[in-house]
């Protein structure tokens, strides 16, 4: 198995959760918090979908999915384009209100560029500097471990959030 064949596949593990998760649901009980201060369905899946798009297309050099194909437009969130949700207030998180079908929409289409994209990482390419603002310097192979690791996280936290509103 090559190396991109395996971040392809926990990619797509996070899809699968996804799409258990978020198919079926309104869009009150993906916007609804378990908690005034915790975080909903739906902005824990745009937050880790916006930082995917984010850091993917920075690492592999091409415009994130949210501005080159429209789903800033079409989610139509009161937040800056370029907002990924890190650091968002409890009153920022409160502003993500979105239907099953935007969320997995968007999500589908970061997920094609992202498999578009890993099917030409080589084991060479992993170790190429892809952020000089951290020391050490980040390499593209410890980038994608980190965005599959926030996806997995967040992804396994909208599953919980599901369960306790179920």
């Amino acid at each position: 198995m090559k190396t991109s064949e395996v971040l392809l596949d926990a990619h797509s593990r996070v899809q699968e959760v996804l799409h258990d998760v978020v198919t079926g649901l309104d869009e009150k009980t993906l916007a609804t918090r378990p908690g005034d201060t915790a975080n909903s369905i739906a902005w824990l899946v745009w937050h880790l979908t916006r930082v995917q798009d984010d850091h993917l297309a920075d690492a592999g050099g091409y415009e994130q999915v949210y501005t080159a194909d429209g789903w800033f437009e079409r989610l139509g969130l009161p937040l800056d384009a370029a907002d990924t949700g890190y650091a968002h207030t409890s009153d920022q998180v409160g502003l993500v209100k979105l239907s099953a079908d935007q969320l997995l929409g968007y999500y589908d289409a970061v997920h094609a560029r992202t498999a578009e994209f890993l099917r030409t990482v080589t084991d060479e390419g992993l170790d190429r500097i892809v952020d000089r603002r951290w020391n050490p310097p980040v390499t593209l192979g410890v980038r994608l471990v980190s965005v599959i690791d926030d996806c997995a996280q967040h992804s396994g936290q909208a599953a919980y959030v599901k369960g306790l509103l179920s």
